[in-house]
């Protein structure tokens, strides 16, 4: 009886320091995994994909995108991207049930942070922060973390760390998506934590 006791100790233990969400890129298929406008490739634990201009088109100005469904509200999110030199902007999304909820899209000129009020009919979003220092980095790894907590949203980028705050950010969040436009972008070592 001790030895049972013990074990689902270990094992409660564990689970709750498990990550919510975990994507090594090691396989194609992944359960929470939505691959889509565009073909993905999976290979030394990379997510890659090159726009495909008539797919963007068709897309109504979309460009590739990963999405992952996953109900939370607060989370820690860590990945690594890397576009080439034809990449104008990277896209960071959290929504939630009734559409976006915070994005960080990061570009040539840097990065914009915006939250989506749930009460805009439009669902127009508002500005909470521009960083020209976060600009794109062709053809190097760049870690992003976004830890969403509450009304609050840090973001850390190597040496840069700011925390932005809006009541909307603390909504709950259906699912989280990685999307780009033009060039080719590869993605690696997502986590989600809670």
């Amino acid at each position: 009886m001790k030895h049972l006791l013990f074990l689902l100790a270990v094992t409660s233990a564990f689970a709750a320091d498990a990550p919510l969400l975990k994507d090594d890129f090691s396989a194609p298929k992944l359960e929470n995994r939505r691959a889509s406008r565009g073909d993905w490739t999976f290979a030394d634990n990379t997510a890659t994909c090159t726009q495909d201009d008539e797919l963007y088109k068709k897309n109504k100005d979309h460009g590739p995108i990963l999405f992952y469904d996953l109900a939370y509200t607060d989370a820690a999110i860590r990945f690594a991207m890397k576009p080439d030199a034809a990449t104008k902007s990277i896209v960071f999304t959290a929504n939630g049930e009734d559409g976006h909820v915070f994005r960080i899209v990061f570009s040539l000129a840097g990065a914009g942070v915006r939250a989506f009020p749930p009460d805009e009919k439009d669902h127009k979003s508002i500005a909470l922060g521009n960083e020209p220092a976060l600009k794109l980095k062709p053809d190097a790894w760049t870690p992003v973390s976004v830890e969403l907590r509450g009304s609050k949203a840090t973001l850390k980028i190597g040496d840069f760390t700011k925390t932005y705050e809006h009541a909307s950010i603390a909504r709950p969040k259906t699912n989280l998506s990685i999307g780009f436009a033009f060039g080719t972008v590869s993605v690696k070592d997502l986590v989600v934590e809670k």
